[in-house]
């Protein structure tokens, strides 16, 4: 059920402050608590899977096709859980870039408290990412160890366009993900309303990302905006192509190796991709983060 959380009142009555109280508004009425909305005490069902099959990267190769029934649900299990445990690493540098960001700025102003809401909701997210994880009978998955060093970099040093620019893009990936999987009969309850809670509230974490994204550009000069398309497409490369660990595989009792080599040449799961960040570039190239240097990384991250 929805949250009935009384919205603060402010008297920030700027552009920003306006879409922040809008925002502020939403997360009043619509805003759930993992620890009771989703069931975690009915056991796991194994006759489920754990993410729509046509989202897993072994959907369409020569091996899905000699799987049993009982390990392609298995694998979309793990895939889920590996999908999730990197969707808490990268909210937690959301989080710090976010509370870096409003540092010392008005907190009586809508901006800065609905920065906090937002990452209040990213904790819950983290929280219930890893009971949803746990669950699912997954290991830890963690990015590889350079990604993580990458990730430390940048939650420490980006700023403006670029971090909110980076949170869009690893908002919208997922997103799209999530929304066939909440719909998706085939997929456990407990997950599907897992994602449910996560499309319903990271609507306005993404809203707030596309604002600041623009205003933060808003007469940027061509060097800045080449530099920081550079790296938004650098970070958002890292991120998507550690959503899915190599360890998935052989959890869910694969060959490790083929299953890689198959998932890293399968034109069906690179297809959905770039069909599922369409909206997200026509977004980037509307703020003219589309550079040729760019472009190379979201190809070979296959989100274009």
């Amino acid at each position: 059920m929805a949250s009935s959380t009384v919205r603060p009142s402010t008297q920030d009555h700027s552009p920003e402050g306006d879409i922040a109280r809008r925002l502020l508004d939403s997360a009043a009425v619509l805003a759930y608590d993992p620890a009771t909305e989703v069931d975690w005490e009915t056991p796991l069902d194994r006759n489920c899977h754990g993410a729509s099959p046509e989202w897993s990267t072994l959907y369409g190769t020569a091996y899905w096709q000699e799987l049993t029934d009982e390990q392609r649900k298995e694998l979309t299990r793990q895939e889920a859980a590996s999908v999730a445990s990197t969707g808490i690493w990268f909210e937690m540098i959301l989080q710090q870039m976010v509370l870096r960001d409003v540092y010392a700025k008005d907190p009586t102003s809508a901006e800065v408290q609905w920065a906090l809401t937002e990452i209040a909701e990213e904790c819950r997210h983290s929280i219930m990412f890893a009971r949803g994880a746990q669950k699912l009978g997954a290991p830890a998955y963690r990015p590889h160890r350079l990604a993580v060093e990458l990730g430390r970099v940048f939650k420490s040093v980006a700023f403006g366009e670029a971090a909110y620019a980076a949170i869009l893009v690893a908002e919208e990936v997922l997103d799209v993900m999530q929304r066939d999987w909440m719909r998706d009969e085939r997929v456990a309850p407990f997950v599907r309303t897992i994602n449910n809670i996560h499309v319903v509230e990271e609507s306005r974490h993404m809203k707030f990302a596309r604002d600041q994204t623009r205003k933060r550009l808003a007469g940027a000069g061509r060097g800045r905006r080449q530099i920081n398309a550079l790296v938004i497409a650098i970070a958002s490369y890292v991120i998507v192509t550690s959503m899915v660990n190599r360890k998935v595989y052989a959890t869910a009792g694969l060959d490790e190796e083929r299953a890689l080599a198959e998932a890293k040449a399968n034109e069906h799961h690179k297809s959905m991709m770039r069909s599922s960040c369409a909206g997200l570039m026509e977004f980037l190239a509307s703020c003219r983060l589309l550079t040729r240097p760019a472009l190379v990384f979201y190809k070979r991250a296959h989100l274009i």
